[in-house]
């Protein structure tokens, strides 16, 4: 058998879509992996970070003399440390409009408190010792004074006149007034319903509870001045980005992130988090590697929590079951620090619609600021708390109404001659056939013997239940993402992504995008991420785009693989570069058995094949794809 044919097969076997061992999986199960509180660097020093006990108060005073005293201990920060090292406050990344036009109100969070606390387990200062445990008991000898002020976490209660004003710049507690929706159309249609199902709902705030906690390690060189960070993150170029813009105030290209195996985040772990300042400020002070960990009571405190939306749900129905309108009406609570709050804003917009033809609908939320910890993205960031609503006034509905549930999706679903359908979300739908998937779930569901298998579980004294909802989410934010293909000394070779893999399982998907359309060894394909130095850009993972993102990215790299090997391989074959055909991995003159593989092509060059200057001097690849 020739290497065609080899080749050929190979393809077959590891292609798109066949069942092959996971790259990542040996490393892990052979307990390898490489967490960032694994790693301890000659010299490494320890941080732990004095948290606020209360939820809101003055900070009069921080008193450092004992624990200063104690043994092991190197340096004690607090803000006026940052501040004099010219080191910025954290800043939301995204400014979304209030219902007025005006911008949204985003008050930047210090890494430190300054003379406000407003959460219980915000860091007020960073002990630095040689070891923990003698950060820890230090930590525990620093005296606060602080003068409690009356607390509010839920929003409807920071919103009322009189409560407790956690930011001087925004009024009555109120980040964003958000508005989207027609709301004359909404109007109208609920005033025109024959039936309106009204529902208040409530999801609930989670806290992440990820089964890597948060760790990082700061450390500062002199004679290159740069900084390093290695943190476990979502994505190693917006986490850079972000510390150099606003926290450390240098060009980015002085800042290095480092991310191993990540054990979890689920949106978690893709913000700058205060703790990150004072580690990197330690480390240049000391000269020396700062590292800290939380545990788990602390993560519990500091960690960004997730959810924690009130809302009133309204649907609009006609006489015979059709929907008119929806309307989501209610609350997001941002904690004491805004972060980019699209879970109950343009998030709840995209999806709230799901796969129903919907004429109007309307959302109104406030994102307020509470004397609770900062609320970021969190699985899904409000896509399934929008389809959460819909599905629940649909049952709702189908009750109040004496529709059967299943029946009244039928009625309402965006039917096939309907597309593309523009929804009053803004968005497109260009294909779907959601009664089909409806009723092939309800036949294999056995939906019509419920009542048998319900009345057989009663003879057991066993309840039995059942539910059903529909779920179509708008995923793939737009993200620049980068696409990299290096050859190496030792045959092997380099796939370079901004994506990060923090247990989704990066490394075998994009090897077989990659070697299906190439050509390559798939066991010789491994892919590096987690460095900013080796990136040009990346949108990191979040949003379940990296499959989409960065296969498009590894795709169109492939494509200038092909077209750098053409050339070269015209110049090996003495051919013109427009009689040469690529397929299944191999370079060929057109019309004859004349042809070099890439592996072969990459042998020669390893070898020294000396190329005119005209001509690609390597099969290697950097590539941005743009994703709109």
């Amino acid at each position: 058998m020739d290497s065609f044919d080899d080749t050929h097969l190979a393809l077959m076997k590891f292609g798109v879509g066949q069942p092959v061992s996971r790259k990542e999986d040996p490393t892990l199960l052979r307990g390898e992996g490489r967490y960032t509180d694994d790693i301890n660097l000659p010299g490494q020093a320890w941080a732990v970070m004095v948290r606020s006990p209360v939820a809101h108060g003055i900070l009069k005073g921080i008193d450092t003399t004992a624990a200063s005293a104690m043994p092991g201990v190197l340096a004690i920060l607090t803000h006026a440390d940052l501040a004099a090292a010219g080191f910025g406050p954290l800043k939301c990344a995204v400014n979304i409009p209030q219902r007025d036009g005006s911008p949204m109100k985003t008050p930047p969070r210090p890494n430190l408190a300054i003379d406000r606390v407003r959460f219980v387990g915000e860091a007020v200062a960073c002990v630095v010792a040689e070891t923990r445990s003698q950060a820890k008991d230090a930590a525990e000898a620093v005296g606060l004074d602080i003068e409690e002020l009356p607390a509010v976490t839920r929003p409807a209660d920071a919103v009322k006149e009189g409560a407790p004003q956690l930011h001087g710049d925004a009024p009555g507690n109120v980040a964003l007034d958000f508005h989207y929706g027609d709301a004359a159309a909404v109007k109208k249609a609920f005033a025109e319903a024959a039936h309106v199902t009204r529902l208040e709902i409530e999801s609930n705030r989670i806290v992440v509870s990820a089964m890597e906690p948060r760790s990082a390690i700061g450390s500062y060189d002199s004679e290159s001045e740069r900084w390093t960070l290695r943190v476990g993150c979502q994505g190693v170029m917006g986490l850079r980005g972000g510390l150099a813009r606003d926290v450390l105030q240098v060009p980015a290209d002085k800042v290095r992130v480092l991310t191993g195996n990540v054990g979890g985040s689920f949106g978690m772990k893709s913000q700058v988090y205060p703790e990150y300042g004072p580690l990197l400020l330690a480390s240049k002070r000391l000269g020396r590697p700062v590292k800290w960990t939380d545990d788990r009571t602390e993560s519990f405190l500091s960690d960004h929590h997730g959810r924690d939306h009130q809302r009133i749900a309204e649907l609009a129905l006609d006489k015979d079951g059709r929907f008119l309108a929806v309307r989501l009406t209610g609350y997001g609570n941002a904690g004491a620090y805004i972060y980019p709050p699209l879970q109950a804003t343009t998030n709840a917009v995209k999806n709230v619609i799901d796969v129903y033809a919907t004429p109007a609908m309307e959302v109104n939320s406030k994102i307020v600021f509470t004397n609770t910890t900062p609320v970021g993205a969190y699985r899904g960031a409000g896509r399934p708390e929008a389809n959460y609503f819909m599905e629940r006034l649909i049952d709702t509905a189908a009750r109040e109404m004496g529709i059967d549930r299943a029946e009244l999706r039928r009625r309402n679903h965006i039917r096939p001659p309907q597309l593309p359908y523009k929804a009053p979300s803004g968005m497109n739908y260009d294909s779907g056939e959601f009664t089909a998937v409806l009723d092939k779930a309800l036949a294999a569901a056995d939906w019509q013997g419920f009542d048998k298998r319900k009345h057989e579980s009663a003879k057991r004294n066993k309840l039995r239940g059942r539910g059903i909802g529909q779920y179509l989410e708008v995923t793939g934010p737009p993200a620049k993402e980068y696409g990299g293909i290096r050859f190496e000394a030792d045959g092997t070779i380099t796939m370079l992504s901004g994506t990060l893999d923090y247990g989704q399982g990066h490394a075998t998907p994009f090897a077989q995008v990659l070697s299906e359309q190439t050509g390559l060894p798939f066991e010789r394909l491994r892919l590096l991420q987690g460095d900013s130095d080796q990136l040009k850009v990346g949108g990191g993972t979040g949003g379940s785009k990296s499959a989409l993102v960065a296969s498009q990215a590894f795709l169109e790299a492939g494509d200038k693989l092909i077209e750098q090997g053409k050339q070269i391989a015209a110049h090996v074959l003495e051919a013109a570069t427009a009689a040469i055909e690529f397929a299944r991995g191999r370079f060929v003159i057109a019309g004859t058995d004349r042809g070099v593989s890439i592996m072969e092509l990459a042998d020669k060059l390893r070898g020294g094949l000396k190329l005119p200057a005209d001509l690609p001097q390597s099969l290697d690849v950097s590539h941005i794809s743009d994703n709109p």
